[in-house]
């Protein structure tokens, strides 16, 4: 059975229909990239998952449950990370209590998860008791995806961690995303066609709201003319 099987599914902000048809299957242990142009619709289709979009029609099924309907923090507790792509960090909290806050359970499960957050960002550590606020882009960053993990998803679905980023630190997160992906399935939205190909096996183009190709990355890489069709590279 998938992990996540999405079958044309439509989605509308206000009087807007942004997702006109799209179709997903992702299966457990998988690291799958969501590309396209700016404006397609990848971050819709992620928050119409999380049920912070409207869904209009088609489903949405998690472990063969549908999530259609249910309130969002009923989908995280179901086993869904989610980092946003705006961070989704509280700003005037410490990395410790922004941590803290996003615990399901306060057991020692959980405990060596933290643990294992700041080992995988030795930065987070460092800052442990500092304001968010007072955090670079790319600690921010780590944080938004150390928030994610903290209750061990089977699942987590990330937008655009590169964005804003510089070179040096898009690579260490490329680098931590692809140790997350031993652990989770991931599902990554991503601009930056390095990191996905980094992080990533497989993936789904989604132009003007609908599904139009999937495939493996290595052969996408190989592929300059669709790269260009859909992804302006």
């Amino acid at each position: 059975m998938s992990l996540l099987k999405v079958s044309n599914l439509v989605s509308y902000i206000g009087l807007f229909t942004i997702l006109h048809g799209v179709d997903m299957e992702i299966q457990p242990g998988e690291a799958v990239a969501i590309l396209g142009r700016n404006g397609a619709g990848k971050t819709t289709f992620l928050r119409s998952v999380m049920g912070l979009v409207k869904t209009r029609s088609g489903s949405i099924e998690y472990n063969g449950k549908s999530l259609v309907g249910m309130p969002t923090h009923k989908i995280s507790k179901t086993g869904i990370g989610y980092c946003p792509e705006d961070y989704g960090v509280f700003d005037e909290l410490s990395i410790e209590e922004n941590l803290i806050l996003a615990k399901h359970k306060n057991d020692g499960a959980t405990a060596d998860r933290i643990a294992y957050v700041l080992d995988l960002f030795p930065d987070l550590k460092k800052a442990f008791k500092r304001p968010a606020r007072t955090l670079s882009g790319g600690q921010r960053q780590m944080l938004s995806v150390g928030r994610s993990l903290v209750n061990n998803p089977p699942l987590i679905l990330i937008d655009e961690p590169s964005k804003g980023l510089a070179p040096v630190v898009i690579e260490k997160m490329s680098l931590a995303l692809k140790e997350i992906a031993k652990l989770s399935t991931i599902l990554l939205v991503e601009q930056n066609f390095h990191m996905a190909l980094i992080v990533t096996d497989r993936y789904y183009i989604i132009d003007e709201g609908r599904t139009v190709h999937n495939g493996f990355m290595k052969d996408l890489e190989k592929d300059e003319a669709l790269q260009h069709k859909h992804l302006g590279l």
